[in-house]
């Protein structure tokens, strides 16, 4: 049996529950929930002469799959219930019961659980720190993520103190969404950035406590996406190419650019969901997860200066660019391509260039936007990760090898030099080793471009009663 060092006893203090991704040497993933039952009181204890095993058991830290096996339900908001002479995790989709230390069910089923130890390491202070029995059927497993979960009385959301309030409830009055699919297209259509926010965070908590119907993507009636999102009047003046935004050196400028919330997570998933029966539950829990993040890098934007101290630089005052869109339009007939250009090209470039910003910040002595920008860093690198974990998923079952793949997608789908410097550490925390980006040149010609993103052309004819033109000329470099 063999065990991977996961945190220190103290760090596991902070939240009662934790989810983990491991990923073994041949790629494959692995998404564990750990459940810590002590208080931090209970935690302060005599543990002399005791084995790991008990160090364990006292602190009633317990390990096991995240994801129910009877429909594949996040475990993550599991309701933790004493049973006789045990302790059970609840799934909050159907209310099957799984036991902690066994995995055993009523109902027949099994979960997988493993093993847990607390060890003192002498050669580190003593420090107490916790190994968890890794997966069968890889090696050399690592920890990509331990992400404390965010249950509402541990970690109320972030405020919204300066953005404006929305008189539209959350909920629509009428036919109000069933099904995640249909909280997605609701979440798309919506195009003020507030009421987008808690609608976001809604659904998804819907979603994670099993208050929905489905997630409705094997129905035939989803619903389907809007091809281009709705913006509010401010936003469409402000768009402007990726260039003119590129060439600005103001803070300001680049918060607006951080808080441009494109909600392309609800989109991946209620476009590529219904043509994709197959995608199982975990796909879903990994999107709300990247959705509710860009509503909170919103949010976390918006709470620090400029935004908070200078009313003139309010959300959609400043340029912004819509080349996430354009690039969501050019692969929006394929979920291995939106994975491959979105998450494995654009999102992994930002974290490539959020280090330089930081220090930016850093430098001129903006020590909120400096803690923002971190969140939304450490956010940044879990989702490249979870492209990278559905892409090479998608290639698994299709039969390709996803290098190969990657690169093919890259050069018919993408325009001009794949450039450094790279972030070569936490492109490879989130998997991506330089055989996917190395000498990369994508080769989709003007004329192509121009015809997969003719729906982009929409932005200047949303949904606005005084269609608004934009102030500065949509353009495109030739190097994206």
């Amino acid at each position: 049996m063999k065990f991977l060092q996961i945190s220190s006893f103290k760090h596991l203090l902070t939240h009662s529950r934790f989810l983990l991704t491991l990923r073994s040497d041949q790629g494959k993933y692995h998404s564990l929930i750990l459940f810590r039952l002590s208080s931090a009181g209970d935690a302060i204890w005599d543990n002399a002469g005791s084995s790991s095993k008990d160090r364990a058991a006292n602190r009633q830290i317990y390990v096991m799959e995240s994801t129910c096996p009877h429909l594949g339900a996040d475990m993550s908001h599991a309701d933790i219930e004493e049973y006789e002479d045990t302790t059970v995790a609840v799934c909050p989709w159907h209310r099957y019961d799984f036991d902690l230390r066994t995995g055993k069910s009523e109902t027949g089923l099994k979960a997988c659980t493993y093993s847990v130890e607390v060890k003192t390491d002498p050669e580190d202070h003593d420090i107490e720190k916790v190994y968890v029995e890794t997966p069968s059927g890889g090696n050399n497993w690592r920890l990509i993520e331990l992400r404390p979960v965010s249950e509402e009385f541990a970690d109320p959301p972030p405020k919204l103190s300066q953005i404006p309030v929305v008189n539209p409830p959350v909920v629509p009055i009428t036919d109000p969404p069933t099904t995640l699919m249909q909280w997605a297209v609701l979440i798309l259509q919506t195009a003020n950035p507030t009421l987008k926010v808690l609608r976001t965070r809604h659904a998804v908590q819907l979603f994670r406590t099993g208050k929905l119907d489905s997630i409705g993507h094997k129905s035939s009636t989803a619903p389907r996406p809007p091809d281009v999102p709705p913006r509010e009047e401010s936003f469409l003046k402000n768009t402007v190419s990726p260039g003119k935004v590129k060439g600005r050196k103001s803070l300001a400028v680049m918060l607006h650019a951080l808080a441009n919330v494109e909600q392309w997570a609800w989109d991946i998933m209620a476009r590529f969901g219904p043509s994709h029966p197959d995608l199982p539950p975990a796909f879903f829990s990994d999107f709300t997860k990247m959705a509710l993040d860009e509503s909170k890098h919103l949010c976390l934007a918006a709470d620090v200066p400029p935004f908070c101290d200078v009313p003139a630089t309010p959300y959609g005052s400043m340029p912004v660019h819509a080349s996430l869109w354009e690039s969501a339009t050019i692969t929006s007939h394929s979920l291995r391509s939106r994975l491959a250009i979105i998450h494995l090209v654009h999102e992994a470039r930002g974290l490539d260039v959020n280090p330089g910003t930081i220090e930016r910040f850093r430098r001129a002595g903006d020590a909120a936007s400096v803690a923002a920008m971190e969140i939304i860093h450490a956010d940044e690198v879990t989702h490249v990760t979870s492209g990278h974990r559905w892409f090479t998923w998608l290639c698994e079952k299709e039969g390709v090898e996803p290098v190969a793949t990657f690169r093919e997608e890259v050069r018919t789908g993408w325009r001009g030099n794949v450039k450094g410097p790279f972030n070569i550490d936490d492109r490879e925390k989130a998997g991506l080793t330089p055989a996917f980006y190395e000498h990369l040149t994508g080769e989709m010609g003007e004329e192509e471009m121009e015809q997969k993103k003719g729906a982009l052309e929409g932005l200047k004819a949303l949904s606005l009663s005084d269609p608004v033109k934009p102030q500065v000329t949509v353009e495109y470099e030739d190097k994206i």
